[in-house]
């Protein structure tokens, strides 16, 4: 039977406000085998947690999280933003999905150097789309890879020789039991992200998936302990 892993999006965010550390813990502590985080760098290249490009949506400051400091950042939040070394720190021996949203190239080595000095290698993967991927790949040549695919032409094998990913990470709605078959057939994992309904959590562990990233883990938790009876 194959294992189904269930990573937490941006940590556990219909109970706790998302990446942040109190999220984190709450996804492992309601079951998650995996948290997903989203990792951009501050002004003075600090890498911290936050999805968005500017602090509006979650913090109230229309400010752009490269435009400021990380002691500036610890302020206009009071703390509230980890830096990637705490939310690795919190996760303890937990897994963390690392996703690097807009990240150049010097962002990729600053975040991968960050995750091999807190010593998390072994339990740190990564996803974003090719270009991110492939310079993941390039600073550290032994990287887990999910490399996120956004249509249903698969990756060319070029591509796939390149970045050697572990996983393919495909929008929820992408994903068929032809779809996880061919991948399965070339020998790597899938991944779907985010149902986030019992009915969509089905269908794709249905179609044979091999993780499911959601903000829901309640749910996925009903849904997998039903699964098993």
């Amino acid at each position: 039977m194959r294992t189904l892993t269930a990573v937490g999006h941006r940590g556990d965010p219909y109970r706790v406000r998302e990446n942040t550390l109190a999220s984190i813990r709450s996804a492992f502590a309601r079951g998650a085998d995996a948290v997903e985080i989203d990792v951009r760098l501050t002004r003075d290249g600090v890498p911290v947690l936050l999805h968005d490009e500017t602090l509006e949506r979650l913090w109230g400051h229309d400010v752009r999280i490269d435009a400021v400091t990380a002691p500036q950042l610890k302020e206009l939040t009071q703390g509230g933003v980890p830096t990637l070394r705490e939310a690795l720190t919190a996760a303890g021996s937990g897994r963390m999905m690392i996703d690097l949203p807009g990240a150049t190239y010097e962002d990729v080595r600053t975040v991968v150097g960050q995750v091999r000095e807190c010593g998390a290698r072994e339990r740190a993967y990564y996803c974003a789309g090719p270009r991110t991927m492939l310079s993941v790949r390039a600073a550290d040549p032994g990287a887990e890879i999910a490399l996120t695919w956004t249509t249903l032409s698969p990756p060319r094998r070029v591509l796939i020789d390149a970045v050697t990913p572990a996983w393919l990470n495909y929008r929820f709605g992408l994903v068929s039991r032809e779809l996880t078959d061919a991948v399965h057939r070339d020998g790597l994992l899938v991944s779907a992200w985010t149902p986030d309904t019992k009915r969509a959590m089905r269908a794709v562990i249905a179609a044979g998936v091999d993780s499911v990233t959601t903000n829901r883990l309640d749910a996925l938790a009903a849904v997998r302990a039903g699964s098993r009876r």
